[in-house]
């Protein structure tokens, strides 16, 4: 059955970039989620006054690939435990979360975040929020790394994700 998780674990391109390999995985959008602004765009998102986070919303088939499982590389592929910020990237905009339309993906985020904590010695941060509202980000965000792998930011943060994802999770991998 087709479902959809959304989360934020820093800047949209390197999120989008790991959750599109893998198995079961139909689409990844990149956007912007619980914010206050209408209609927002990039350049607004990047002041930080908006309320939004980006994000990515995660098309997947439940009978090829897990809730539990794509939470699992969510934790593994960013740093859950810095407050608005992925690397050099600060800002609210940048904060971690998962988003959740039902009980079941709240419950899931929940245990997960439970089980991820032991990988890290600093407290995990992710904020756990109901979804409020959502807004695709505009096209040239779409598929970006696949795009623009040579762009000197892609070049540097990216790959070290790739080689966390595949090596915990090569097997899920398309």
């Amino acid at each position: 059955m087709k479902r959809e998780l959304i989360l934020g674990g820093g800047c949209f391109w390197c999120t989008e970039a790991v959750f599109e390999l893998l198995k079961g995985v139909s689409d990844v959008e990149s956007g912007y989620a619980n914010g206050h602004t209408p209609n927002p765009t990039y350049r607004d998102i990047c002041t930080g006054d908006t309320g939004y986070a980006e994000v990515i919303k995660i098309t997947y088939d439940d009978s090829i690939i897990t809730v539990d499982t794509l939470l699992e590389i969510f934790f593994l592929v960013h740093n859950p435990t810095t407050l608005n910020r992925q690397g050099a990237d600060v800002g609210t905009q940048y904060r971690s979360t998962i988003l959740y339309t039902d009980d079941e993906i709240k419950e899931a985020a929940e245990s997960a975040m439970e089980a991820a904590q032991a990988d890290y010695s600093d407290p995990i941060i992710t904020v756990i929020e109901p979804l409020d509202n959502y807004y695709k980000a505009e096209e040239y965000h779409q598929d970006y790394y696949r795009q623009n792998q040579m762009q000197g930011y892609c070049m540097a943060v990216i790959p070290p994700k790739l080689a966390k994802l595949k090596a915990k999770f090569g097997k899920e991998m398309a």
